[in-house]
């Protein structure tokens, strides 16, 4: 009984406090919606619902975007019942144009800021079409809604700030202190040689909704906490940093399991010269009694072991070198150096990341100074089809309504634009709406008892409090359970608009199902958009968002080298959130983009290294190369994007000849004679970039490897046919 009682208190007793918490705003809300007489109370109590969150963090910020939202939602009305007021269509018209316009904000935005979108479009529809039928009543309607939403906001804020807090902050703590543990483990396995090619890549599969999960959660904490402000820039340089590692410890564990795999002599003396320096990592990372690095004050030590060894890596790879020069080739020379460049960038980067680490125990720091936020990335297309998906909803029912005459055909329209606008940006859209659609034929069930049945029957607030509490209560705690969240939603939302009485409270059995079925409708409507106007669940939407992906490495060829790699590091992985997202169910989508992912990553990033190092080498020696070699460096650069838009096995042929061409050239750079270390540590780094792009390109786990079986069996049946030939003759 004591181990149930301790497991329930640890699982369930948080869901119950968060249930009486909301329930208790909600009725707050109510409350003092019916003390200052506003016109429809229960817009207090839905408020409530709609911004609810487990941490008080979440909620103020999911309630600071709802009030921007809602504030520019209303200058629309006031712009469009001005213009179009007399002219009805016209109003539908520009109404369906702004919704369209603000879902596809949203798309382009994470977070709560998305969320902010949706309500400035919405806003528009629930307040802007009832307004168009009474223009003179515009600003009391906007006006009243606004205070309604705000008395809302501030009991949701209120109540979960003091009312058993549930504060951000300690999960994000417990977030980033578990990344780093985790990050620590997975890179004593990858370079101690003890991690394979499938469970690398299901971490990094986590690490992409990690860093997801991690600029939410800051985005959200710093509403609520002062602490975590003074360490939001260093909180993002984390991810940034974070992402930047995990890159180039990916593609240095691939790069070994290529010279594994190689059935080159060569390639073995390469892995017995460069593993002992892999496997001295790890204990930089340990504290002396032997455990892993956790808390920001271990990371301090650690950083400075790192520090240490990193000045020393250089001299002593360059010694390794020389002592191989004999035994190794010319193929196994640029394996090594490939392989201890990608050392030398890993602890590079391991230092920095731990040193942000570290910097988190102070309140003040100088790392604090890091103005590069996350650079989401979404598909115009996309996003463009959601926003015309909610326009067409729109343009339908309300074209519907004014032929028909529909008394509740407003209704209808507003909340078919609502719901499209909002669940737009849910992994499964129709899905989403349909179990909300389920919800709401209960809500309406309970409706019709509680308006024409209790209601009549109560006196005053604290009896419709006592009458409402039970189904409010069975609504948030379905919430709280993610297969019934949906049912949930749909009682929370719309048994108070069904079931709540107004100040002015009307009993009309007619009114009553007009309205719910217009509710019916409306979500039906939606639920059938979304299966049938490009779905975002279909496999072209997979594709496209892939396509996408793979089109990183043209930004990594020709954007700007000014934050580019934290821009093209920060795009890929969320686009391949977005996949991740929309594939739940079909793994072998997800796998085939992952492996477009890593594919990406690893080559975008030895190209943007590869430009980043010539732009110093035109800058500050420009006839360290001959032009010879920028010509080459410059085909390669032109032929990559092709290859990643439109993979087939002649482009992959262009870029291998494009790379190959490149290697000679530098390799001639380079060549015999003498050079200054810093020259021909120069060319070294250029040379060992294009050896790596060369690896990846021939790497037999990539999505490319398929082009290379093409042209093995080109090759094959035209080398058979000449054979044949020459037989016969």
């Amino acid at each position: 009984m004591r181990e149930a009682a301790a497991d329930w208190w640890q699982t369930e007793f948080p869901n119950w406090i968060y249930v009486f918490k909301m329930v208790f705003a909600g009725l707050l809300a109510l409350g003092i919606g019916y003390g200052l007489d506003l016109e429809s109370p229960r817009s207090g109590l839905i408020t409530v619902f709609i911004v609810m969150q487990p941490q008080s963090g979440m909620i103020l910020a999911k309630s600071f975007y709802r009030v921007i939202g809602t504030l520019v939602g209303s200058v629309a009305i006031f712009v469009f019942v001005g213009l179009f007021a007399q002219t009805p269509e016209l109003f539908i018209l520009a109404t369906a144009l702004w919704i369209g316009l603000c879902t596809l904000g949203s798309a382009h935005n994470r977070n709560f800021r998305s969320y902010g979108f949706v309500l400035s479009g919405y806003t528009v529809a629930l307040i802007g079409l009832p307004a168009a039928l009474n223009p003179a009543l515009t600003f009391d309607s906007v006006m009243t809604r606004v205070t309604e939403i705000t008395v809302g906001i501030v009991c949701a804020g209120v109540v979960s700030a003091l009312v058993f807090p549930q504060a951000s902050a300690p999960g994000l703590v417990r977030i980033i202190r578990g990344r780093f543990t985790a990050f620590v483990d997975l890179i004593g396995a990858t370079l101690g040689g003890t991690a394979d090619r499938k469970a690398l890549e299901a971490t990094n599969a986590r690490f992409v909704g990690d860093i997801i999960g991690l600029e939410a959660l800051r985005s959200s904490a710093i509403f609520e906490d002062p602490e975590i402000r003074l360490r939001s820039g260093r909180l993002t340089r984390m991810n940034s940093e974070f992402m930047a590692l995990s890159t180039r410890v990916h593609a240095l564990h691939q790069l070994m399991n290529r010279l594994h795999d190689s059935r080159n002599p060569s390639a073995q003396l390469v892995i017995d010269a460069i593993s002992p320096y892999y496997q001295e990592v790890q204990p930089l990372l340990t504290r002396s009694g032997g455990e892993p690095v956790m808390t920001a004050s271990d990371a301090a030590d650690a950083a400075l072991k790192l520090d240490a060894y990193k000045q020393e890596l250089p001299r002593r790879v360059r010694t390794t070198r020389a002592m191989h020069a004999d035994a190794f080739g010319d193929e196994a020379i640029l394996d090594f150096d490939t392989a201890s460049e990608l050392l030398y960038r890993v602890i590079d980067e391991l230092h920095a990341y731990t040193l942000t680490y570290a910097s988190l125990v102070q309140r003040r720091h100088e790392r604090e100074q890091w103005e590069h936020t996350y650079a989401p990335k979404t598909s115009l297309v996309i996003a463009s089809i959601a926003g015309a998906r909610a326009a067409i909803t729109l343009i339908g029912l309300s074209t519907f309504w004014i032929l028909s005459g529909w008394p509740s055909g407003d209704v209808a329209a507003l909340n078919a634009a609502a719901f499209c606008a909002i669940t737009s940006a849910a992994p499964d859209p129709a899905k989403a709406t349909r179990t909300v659609t389920m919800g709401v034929g209960v809500a309406v069930v309970l409706g019709y008892f509680y308006t024409f049945h209790i209601v009549p029957q109560l006196d005053g607030f604290w009896m419709l409090a006592a009458a409402l509490t039970p189904v409010l209560m069975l609504a948030v705690l379905l919430t709280t359970k993610p297969s019934l969240a949906g049912y949930g939603l749909g009682i929370c939302i719309f048994f108070p608009f069904v079931a709540v009485p107004d100040n002015l409270a009307h009993f009309n059995a007619a009114g009553y199902l007009n309205e719910c079925i217009a509710l019916m409708v409306s979500l039906i409507v939606t639920t059938v958009a979304f299966m049938l106007l490009l779905p975002p669940t279909t496999n072209w939407t997979v594709r496209h968002l892939e396509k996408q992906l793979r089109k990183q490495v043209i930004q990594a060829c020709f954007g700007k080298l000014a934050h580019l790699a934290l821009q093209f590091e920060s795009g890929t992985r969320d686009l391949m959130h977005q996949i991740t997202m929309v594939t739940g169910s079909r793994p072998a989508l997800r796998k085939d983009a992952f492996g477009w992912m890593f594919a990406t990553l690893e080559i975008g990033h030895a190209i943007i290294e590869l430009r980043t190092e010539l732009h110093g080498i035109r800058s500050g020696n420009p006839e360290l190369l001959p032009d010879t070699a920028y010509t080459a460096l410059n085909r390669l650069r032109e032929t990559l994007p092709a290859l990643f838009e439109q993979p087939t096995p002649a482009t992959l042929a262009a870029v291998l000849g494009a790379n190959n061409n490149a290697i000679a050239e530098v390799q001639r750079a380079i060549g015999p004679h003498y050079r200054e270390r810093s020259e021909r540590h120069r060319l070294q780094r250029t040379l060992s970039y294009l050896h790596f792009i060369r690896t990846a390109l021939l790497d037999p786990q990539s999505p490319l490897q398929p082009m290379h079986q093409n042209q093995d069996a080109r090759a094959n049946t035209s080398s058979g046919n000449h054979s044949g030939a020459s037989h016969a003759a």
